[in-house]
């Protein structure tokens, strides 16, 4: 289950979340958000947990755990196109008018 933890201190580092994500089980993965300009973190990041119960004993465990000088939020992460397989496309005719395709006149 991939699991959100939102208002992270901008102190606080990935391996500090992680091992804190770690006293509740079996963790993946941690991914801390950071910008790409200025390489601090967003405040935020995403918990990959294998174990469903494991998952939701972190949730309940730390959403609102006082870490630094911010308590935490965490939920489980709304899905995203981006966590599962693009769905193949359809082939057949498409519905719809392009509104950018040229109009041609008929000759009368």
């Amino acid at each position: 289950m991939i699991i959100l933890v939102r208002n992270i201190d901008r102190s606080i580092t990935e391996d500090e979340v992680l091992r804190l994500l770690k006293k509740h089980g079996k963790v993946r993965s941690f991914d801390l958000v950071r910008d790409k300009v200025a390489d601090t973190s967003k405040g935020f990041g995403f918990a990959d947990m294998p174990s469903l119960e494991q998952a939701t004993q972190a949730i309940e465990a730390l959403d609102g755990y006082q870490l630094g000088t911010r308590k935490l939020r965490v939920k489980k992460a709304a899905s995203s196109s981006l966590l599962k397989e693009s769905p193949k496309k359809k082939k057949g005719k498409s519905y719809g008018k392009n509104p950018f395709k040229e109009r041609r006149e008929r000759p009368d």
